[in-house]
């Protein structure tokens, strides 16, 4: 990294942020850098993240709503299909060791543990400059499986802010070129995300229908099997899935019936 990193602190605790910048200050001979801000929420630090891009994120564990991991997972997620973003070099900070399981343990990542020393913010600094987007990705994720965070919403960018949209409102997710539509009863969002990501992680709440659609298992009130247009004389009978809360209906592919039927029985 030829120019100097740009670090944002994220705490909910105005004291830690105080102190963290008073460690980092300290440190500037010994490790150039730029503070460019901090976030007292990881739904705050989303939106400064997405604007200012900064290089190190140096991020609490334990923040009232969404927590450091999950919010970490967010920016995964995001780096995973978004390669003007990479993914920023995580340095958690906790008041509590339970956090340093063995996903903590590659190079990709680290842990302060509170009281923060300056010897030891350096050392996870230095780290952090070295390691790879990809191994970052990597080392978030296997962390999230470790400790079995999984995102309670989807994180969605339009027209300058970042919406959280909870997954309990999510109707159905769509592949749709480059996009992901995420379908509530209220409105469609667009997301860049992997559908295949998407189903992995959230395979208990979701079943795929078709190739490019999950449905949540508990929005699907019933299927409709549906005639060949006049048009499509050549088309099969198929049936599609009916939604609570929507009109719409979604295609069950052929592949899928046999696992999307087995739902109603």
């Amino acid at each position: 990294m030829s120019d100097a990193p740009l670090i944002l602190i994220v705490d909910d605790e105005p004291v830690a942020r105080i102190r963290l910048r008073e460690l980092l200050g300290d440190l500037a001979p010994q490790f150039a850098h730029a503070v460019i801000g901090e976030a007292r929420t990881a739904a705050d630090a989303l939106s400064v993240i997405a604007s200012l891009q900064p290089n190190i994120v140096l991020l609490d564990v334990q923040m009232p709503g969404m927590n450091g991991i999950e919010l970490a997972r967010h920016l995964s997620a995001r780096a995973a299909v978004e390669h003007s973003a990479p993914m920023p070099a995580v340095i958690f900070v906790t008041a509590h060791d339970e956090y340093a399981v063995q996903a903590f343990d590659v190079r990709a990542i680290d842990y302060l543990l509170k009281p923060v020393r300056a010897s030891r913010l350096l050392e996870a600094l230095q780290r952090a400059v070295l390691s790879l987007p990809g191994e970052r990705r990597e080392a978030i994720d296997a962390l999230a499986r470790d400790t079995q965070t999984q995102r309670r919403q989807l994180s969605v960018h339009e027209r300058g802010r970042v919406v959280l949209v909870p997954m309990v409102d999510v109707i159905y997710l769509k592949a749709e070129l480059k996009y992901i539509t995420v379908r509530t009863s209220e409105r469609e969002f667009l997301i860049e995300e992997s559908l295949t990501d998407l189903e992995q992680e959230f395979g208990e709440r979701f079943v795929r229908i078709h190739r490019n659609a999950l449905v949540a298992r508990d929005a699907i009130t019933g299927f409709e099997r549906v005639a060949p247009s006049a048009q499509d004389s050549g088309g099969e009978p198929f049936w599609q899935v009916v939604m609570r809360d929507i009109k719409e209906r979604l295609p069950v592919s052929r592949r899928q019936w046999s696992t999307v039927k087995a739902l109603a029985s």
